[in-house]
């Protein structure tokens, strides 16, 4: 579910990136990460991120690409400079270059973004807003 941790991830990425591609969890990928609640299918999900790229002026600079795993294009691509990750998947970020590295790639910059904070503190999450807790915003219901 989009909300305003994945718009902070965005933002940061177009801050920095002059082109930016995204990695949109396709529906299998999603299905192995055992979430306790119910997915948005990808078609939906695709549209909210073109929406919220169409609405901030991005659209131009951006490329979406399906995930098929935790990697996508990180391991095969050359043209990538960077990583904007949060500070929950920043460790994903360095296993990346480690696995780069053995590749022979160079590593990339990691960048990361801290967490996006509810009214009660806590990280927003999806989770969080399925199970009714919090909305996109992050305040409490």
């Amino acid at each position: 579910m989009f909300h305003s941790g994945h718009q902070a991830l965005l933002m940061k990425a177009f801050e920095v990136g002059t082109r930016v591609i995204i990695g949109l969890a396709s529906d299998d990928f999603v299905k192995t990460m055992r979430k306790p609640h119910r997915i948005v299918p990808y078609v939906k999900r695709l549209e909210e991120l073109n929406n919220f790229l169409k609405e901030n002026g991005f659209l131009e600079r951006a490329e979406i690409i399906p995930l098929n795993d935790a990697y996508g294009i990180t391991l095969s691509e050359k043209r990538i400079d960077a990583i904007v990750v949060s500070e929950r998947t920043e460790s994903r970020a360095h296993e990346i270059n480690e696995k780069r590295r053995s590749l022979g790639l160079p590593p990339l910059q990691i960048i990361t973004v801290r967490m996006v904070l509810s009214e009660d503190h806590y990280p927003i999450s999806s989770t969080r807003i399925w199970f009714e807790e919090i909305d996109r915003e992050g305040n409490l219901l």
